[in-house]
C-alpha cells in the first residue's frame, strides 16, 4: 500500500527536492500550493495556504506522515514572522491531529536556538515549543545554511566568489547540500522509532564547521577562481547597513535590522552530537562535490 505524506512547503526549495526523493522513494505526496502547479506523477496539488485552515486540513486528509517545511525567513515585523511560523506550525499541527496522523516532521533552524537575537528566531523558537506539546510522533530537524540547485540566499556569494571578492561576517557556520538535506527528511518520515522526540542539527560532516571565509573559499574554487579577496564585514556594519535598507526600501528590504543581527551572530555551526545517528542517516556527498554541481545547475539556468 503507498504510503501518503503530507507537504507544506513542497513548492521551495528545500521542500522540492524533498518532495522529489520523496516520491522516487514511493509516497505519494498531497502537497500545499498556493498557486496552480502542473500536473505531477506521485503527486496531488492541494489549492490553499498556510493562513487557510480548511486547506490544510485537506492537505492532511488521508497522510500517513505530516512534514511541515514551509515558514517566513524576512518579513518587516514581528507579528508577520509570529504568523508565518508560530501560529502557521500551530494550525499544521491542528491540522494533522484532527486527521489521525500521528507522526509529524518539523524543519525548523539553528535560529531558534537564539530566540532573543531576532524576531526570525524567537518566531522559529516558539514554532519548535508548539510542536513539542503537540502530543505527536514529532522530530524536528534544524538545518544549517542550505545550499544547491535552485537556491536564490546563496547565489550572490558565488557571484562575488565568481567576481574574485566577498564580503563575509565573522564567525563560524556549518552547512548542508540540499539533496542531503532532503534524503535525511525522507528517511524520517519513514522511521518511527530512534528519531521520535528528537531534534537534530544535521551539517555536511565538517568538524567545528566552516569560517565564513573559509566556505567562501571554497564556492570560488567551485566557480573556478584559485583566489579570493575577502573582506570582513564587522557586526556592526552590517546592522548599520540594515537599517539603511530598511529606510530606502522600506517592506521590500532584504537586508533588515533583523536579518542582520542573525547574519552578524558568531556562531552558527551544528551542535556536536546533535548530528542523526550514523546508521540513520550520514553525508554522503562531498561538500566540494556539490558546490560543483550547484555551480553546473546556475550556470546552465543562467543564474551565474
Amino acid at each position: 500500500m503507498t504510503r501518503v505524506l503530507a507537504m507544506t512547503g513542497a513548492t521551495g526549495f528545500v521542500g522540492g527536492a524533498t518532495m522529489r526523493q520523496a516520491v522516487e522513494a514511493g509516497w505519494h505526496i498531497r502537497a500545499l500550493t498556493r498557486r496552480m502547479q502542473p500536473e505531477r506523477e506521485g503527486v496531488t496539488w492541494i489549492a490553499g495556504a498556510l493562513d487557510k485552515t480548511d486547506s490544510l486540513a485537506e492537505m492532511a486528509r488521508g497522510a500517513d506522515v505530516v512534514m511541515h517545511i514551509a515558514g517566513v525567513v524576512n518579513v518587516p515585523t514581528r507579528a508577520a514572522f509570529e504568523a508565518g511560523n508560530a501560529t502557521a506550525t500551530a494550525d499544521v499541527v491542528d491540522a494533522a491531529r484532527n486527521a489521525g496522523v500521528t507522526r509529524f516532521v518539523h524543519v525548523s533552524s539553528l535560529a531558534a536556538r537564539e530566540p532573543g537575537l531576532s524576531n526570525y528566531g524567537w518566531s522559529k523558537e516558539r514554532a519548535e515549543a508548539v510542536v513539542k506539546a503537540s502530543g505527536l510522533d514529532w522530530t524536528i530537524v534544524r538545518p544549517p545554511a542550505v545550499f544547491g540547485p535552485g537556491d536564490t540566499e546563496m547565489l550572490d556569494l558565488f557571484r562575488m566568489a565568481r567576481r574574485g571578492i566577498a564580503l563575509v561576517p565573522g564567525g563560524r557556520m556549518s552547512a548542508i547540500y540540499v539533496d542531503e538535506l532532503a534524503r535525511l527528511l525522507v528517511t524520517l518520515a519513514a522511521d518511527r522509532d530512534v528519531s521520535i522526540g528528537q531534534i537534530y542539527e544535521p551539517d555536511d560532516g565538517t568538524p567545528a564547521g566552516w569560517s565564513h571565509r573559509g566556505f567562501a573559499r571554497a564556492v570560488a574554487k567551485a566557480v573556478g577562481r584559485q583566489r579570493l579577496s575577502t573582506i570582513a564585514t564587522p557586526a556592526l556594519l552590517l546592522k548599520a547597513g540594515g537599517r539603511l535598507d530598511k529606510l530606502v526600501r522600506r517592506d521590500r528590504a532584504k537586508l533588515t535590522p533583523d536579518r542582520a543581527r542573525y547574519i552578524a551572530h558568531p556562531d552558527w555551526v551544528a551542535t556536536g552530537g546533535a548530528c542523526p545517528p550514523p546508521d540513520l542517516w550520514r553525508p554522503e556527498l562531498a561538500t566540494d562535490d556539490a558546490l560543483a554541481e550547484t555551480v553546473r545547475w546556475y550556470r546552465r539556468e543562467g543564474w551565474l
